[in-house]
């Protein structure tokens, strides 16, 4: 196969293109490149002379022989965030650039948990359901809770991820302590964020909303135990959109059941709670089914930002949302 523009090949269906790829976002790829739909199952009748594969989250994990099966190609570009669990275990030259739409992704994730820390620290959910009982007036209700509002409180973000850093900057306009415990963040791009830097176990006792950005590796699993947990200050909202596995669900209804803390919770493990969960019926949790991240117009994005790393990639420039395999061990 040969063609004046280079083979990019799409490896999901047409129906995650037409949600990743707009009008525009389409019209631009096609100024780039030849965008040829292939499935990745094998690596045999790959056109040998692809240079880019462009993957998403239906796209399932690329083998070696697929690798093999295109000498010349150059780009892995990702129109999805997480990475990982695409790429092969071996066989991926040092010489072909990977990218990710991570940092798009990050942008409706931070924008929903922005709003659940000020929707939280309100306690809206409590006093909608507060109101719906009493069927009382703003001062029936407001009298139920001693704590309430955003002026002077403290945000706990853990996790300084690239979704950790943009909620910390979309905070900053509020009137919010932003304390953020990371084992990779300095102290110096801790000041850049306009943040304290405290230990995991502070900022849990500390924080009013304690929000996750932490991948999910070994060390992470089950971070939020019971002793974390317990130590959140009463009536404290811990907020979810990362992994599921991060917290130790267990320890978590416990802690529900007794009304300790609230919880707004977009990510669980399993991704969808068993039938007889208590998460699905506690008054004192949003639960949503994993939402916070990029869906429908927002996918656009992505398209845009798969065009953008094509361009840098053939133009030789630095490629944006590149992903070097040397961060995998500590990247979501």
């Amino acid at each position: 196969m040969t063609s004046e523009r280079p083979v990019a090949l799409l490896a999901f269906d047409d129906a995650y293109r037409r949600q990743i790829f707009g009008e525009e976002e389409e019209a631009a790829l096609a100024r780039l490149v030849t965008p040829v739909a292939i499935d990745l199952k094998t690596g045999a009748g790959l056109p040998a002379d692809a240079r880019i594969v462009v993957t998403g989250w239906p796209t399932q994990r690329l083998t070696e022989a697929a690798i093999a099966a295109m000498p010349h190609l150059g780009l892995v570009a990702h129109a999805g965030g997480s990475i990982k669990s695409l790429l092969p275990t071996s066989g991926l030259a040092g010489n072909i650039a990977i990218s990710s739409c991570a940092a798009q992704n990050a942008i409706p994730v931070a924008e929903f948990t922005v709003a659940a820390i000020l929707f939280a620290n309100k306690r809206v959910l409590e006093l909608a359901r507060s109101y719906g009982e009493s069927r009382g007036g703003r001062d029936v209700v407001l009298g139920r809770f001693d704590t309430l509002g955003n002026y002077r409180r403290t945000v706990g973000l853990v996790g300084a991820s690239t979704i950790g850093r943009l909620v910390a900057k979309l905070l900053k306009p509020f009137d919010l302590e932003l304390i953020v415990a990371d084992p990779y963040l300095s102290e110096a791009d801790a000041a850049e964020m306009g943040v304290a830097k405290i230990s995991l176990d502070q900022l849990f006792e500390r924080a009013d909303c304690v929000s996750l950005h932490a991948p999910l590796l070994p060390d992470t699993r089950h971070m939020v135990d019971s002793r974390r947990i317990n130590a959140m200050k009463p009536g404290a909202t811990l907020i979810n959109t990362a992994r599921g596995a991060l917290v130790d669900e267990a320890a978590l209804v416990a802690a529900l059941k007794r009304g300790h803390i609230q919880a707004v919770i977009d990510t669980t493990w399993p991704e969808i709670p068993a039938a007889d969960s208590p998460l699905w019926t506690l008054p004192n949790v949003l639960l949503t089914p994993h939402i916070a991240g990029s869906g429908s117009t927002e996918l656009h994005r992505h398209g845009a930002a798969i065009t953008a790393a094509i361009d840098a990639f053939l133009a030789g420039t630095p490629i944006p949302g590149r992903v070097f395999l040397d961060q995998l061990d500590r990247i979501a």
